[in-house]
């Protein structure tokens, strides 16, 4: 019998029935290495040699580490995402992998996950009632469905599914170029597109109807910007007056603000392309005139009380504005008004309006800060229902 060559490997049979095999490699600490692998057959063992080898032969080096997912998630957390992404990035990534990912897969070894684990533990996840799961039920003095016997199927949304799915495959994505895993498994499972509702846009009367009974509003310049520069929520009430030039008729949008852990904090905005500059048209520019006018006297009677943030909204002392206590403010205009839409579809109705005016698409995706010129066109395509009804209309004429 010829003698094996060096790196060859070698396979045995266990007292189980069950095969061991052994080989050589080089690991991601640049070391030659000894690891094992098993099957139920001589064949399987004798492929996962041959594949071990293959990565071996084309520079691939084997991940030598046997950390778990919830250590490794804990670890990308800490040094990768806390570090490189935004605040309210890393609060939603910290609460899947505490609330779903750790404890249905953290105990799998990131080596050895495979994507039938991730494929089967996500399907089971989308079809569980997370009342039933976390007991919501039980905690109620009177139980009213699952612990009552009458389960309320309260299922997470597509959209938490997809997120679930996707801070998995970015963890991932890490330890691959981190060289601890060779590839990343997540990404051979595919989940359940959500569907995104744009909401509604204004038309040109309604938006004249909102600004002209917002006029003596404390906000009203912020409803203006909304509607007119198509501004996020976060952007508009972390907008510094420093960032505004009057005399030089532009404002540049390079902060959000947003509650993170507990407190108000200005960070960057959503993406890259969010951090812009833009002209300001004279109807603007007038209605932040008169806002800085407005803020004037509310400093002078707030005295001492007043506390300077250098911010252009704020409280009524100076403090910045809580963002979801801007609903205090929206939702009774909007209810006077009759209009059924939310704050953030004024955003939508400044990129439909702009649209329906000729503006070029490039042009609107720059001022509103969209990462991709599609986002510009599906939020258009949602909103402009009676630009479409026109077109149908003219082509019906021509047909008829």
């Amino acid at each position: 019998m010829a003698k094996r060559a060096n790196g060859e490997g070698s396979i045995t049979i266990r007292k189980d029935g069950t095969y061991h095999g052994r080989v050589y490699v080089t690991t991601t600490s640049g070391i030659r290495k000894r690891v094992s692998v098993y099957g139920k057959t001589r064949d399987e063992v004798r492929g996962k040699i041959t594949d071990l080898q293959a990565q071996e032969n084309q520079g691939i080096p084997v991940p030598d580490t046997n950390m778990n997912l919830e250590d490794y998630l804990t670890y990308w957390l800490a040094k990768v995402v806390k570090v490189h992404r935004r605040p309210k990035t890393y609060q939603g990534y910290e609460s899947v992998a505490r609330v779903h990912l750790a404890p249905g897969l953290g105990r799998k070894k990131i080596r050895t996950l495979r994507a039938a684990e991730i494929r089967t533990w996500l399907a089971r996840v989308a079809s569980e009632c997370q009342c039933c799961k976390h007991g919501w039920d039980k905690e109620r003095r009177e139980p009213e469905c699952c612990a009552a016997g009458e389960c309320c199927k309260s299922l997470l949304s597509r959209r938490m599914v997809q997120s679930i799915h996707a801070v998995l495959r970015n963890a991932l994505q890490n330890a691959v170029r981190e060289e601890l895993i060779v590839r990343n498994v997540a990404q051979l499972v595919q989940v359940p597109t959500p569907t995104y509702d744009t909401g509604k846009g204004l038309s040109v009367a309604d938006a004249r109807l909102l600004l002209r009974h917002s006029e003596e509003d404390r906000l009203y310049a912020l409803y203006v910007l909304a509607l007119v520069m198509g501004m996020r929520r976060g952007e508009l009430l972390g907008l510094r007056w420093a960032a505004v030039h009057l005399d030089r008729e532009t404002l540049i949008v390079e902060r959000a603000l947003q509650r993170v852990d507990g407190e108000l904090v200005l960070v960057q905005p959503k993406t890259l392309s969010s951090v812009r500059t833009v002209p300001l048209p004279p109807f603007v520019i007038k209605a932040l005139v008169d806002h800085k006018e407005r803020q004037a006297q509310e400093r002078a009677a707030a005295g001492i009380e007043w506390k300077e943030h250098g911010l252009v909204f704020t409280s009524r002392i100076g403090t910045p504005l809580e963002p979801d206590n801007l609903r205090r403010s929206w939702h009774p205009l909007r209810k006077r008004l009759g209009l059924d839409i939310r704050f953030h579809d004024l955003r939508h109705s400044a990129v439909s309006l702009l649209l329906d005016l000729g503006a070029p698409p490039h042009i609107v995706r720059q001022i509103v800060g969209h990462s991709d010129i599609g986002v510009t066109m599906k939020v258009y395509a949602h909103a402009s229902l009676d630009e479409q009804r026109k077109a149908l209309r003219k082509l019906g004429d021509a047909l008829s």
